[in-house]
């Protein structure tokens, strides 16, 4: 792959000089510390502007949502990872967000994928929305996919972040025709299936993330700032009330030898 030569490099992002640091065109000590929280910071690393007060509140309770959800598989990849690298904190984090994929936080990003190509960004919706829905849940039955962003293994009928999670982005001022798309769809995949699948955390992230704007191909970044926070924290727990050793151990005596079932 061949690609243009630019004349000059350049960057919007941040820039220091001997005696000033400069983010988004902001002097860092004067503009931002102090006055900025890191959901905001990370709105305006994205964006290049300081969210709205209706923007901050809804933009930092979808990246908390992500922060933690229990020994999940990321974790449990940090955790083993700095049992045996304890010297290296930051590759037990990085090693836990290699999971993050399609199945696991992931799905923010198809979600917001599945909701821009019914309607994109800054357009009004073509035709009813329980029409596109019925579509959209279609065409992934028919590749035999499931549709991001619905079901959960744990939390059913409800899972309990969304409703709040909608409810936030309604009071300030998020919630338009992408969250009610997202919903249309559930109610069809319900419909079709006969099953139980309730718009999961990552498809209400989703949902939202798109009626910010945010290209769908940098929605799962969200969930990859939220869960490296929470990461840390489990490596924190790890060092004060280790399991990882043990979960080893565990899983080497139950797993060898021949099978029991």
């Amino acid at each position: 792959m061949t690609t243009k030569i630019k004349k000059s490099l350049h960057t919007e992002l941040g820039h220091s000089t001997p005696d000033r640091i400069t983010v988004r065109g902001r002097d860092l000590p004067s503009e931002i510390l102090g006055h900025l929280n890191l959901g905001d910071m990370a709105f305006l690393e994205l964006t290049g502007r300081i969210p709205t007060p209706q923007e901050s509140i809804t933009f930092n309770a979808i990246v908390v949502t992500l922060v933690e959800h229990g020994v999940t598989p990321s974790a449990l990849a940090a955790r083993l990872t700095y049992a045996g690298a304890p010297e290296a904190l930051q590759a037990a984090v990085a090693a836990g967000l290699c999971g993050l994929g399609t199945v696991f936080v992931g799905s923010t990003e198809g979600a917001a994928k599945l909701l821009y190509e019914a309607i994109p960004f800054g357009e009004k919706p073509s035709r009813p929305l329980a029409d596109m829905a019925k579509d959209i849940v279609a065409d992934f039955r028919a590749r035999k996919q499931i549709v991001p962003g619905l079901g959960h293994p744990l939390h059913k009928p409800i899972d309990p972040r969304t409703p709040r999670l909608f409810q936030i982005a309604a009071e300030n001022g998020q919630s338009t025709h992408y969250v009610a798309l997202m919903q249309a769809v559930q109610e069809e995949a319900e419909r079709v299936s006969g099953k139980s699948l309730p718009i999961n955390a990552t498809g209400a992230v989703g949902a939202i993330a798109a009626e910010f704007g945010f290209p769908w191909k940098i929605i799962r970044g969200l969930g990859v700032m939220a869960r490296a926070i929470g990461l840390v924290g489990h490596i924190l727990e790890e060092i004060d009330d280790p399991m990882a050793i043990e979960i080893w151990q565990r899983v080497e005596k139950e797993a060898g030898g021949p099978r029991q079932d």
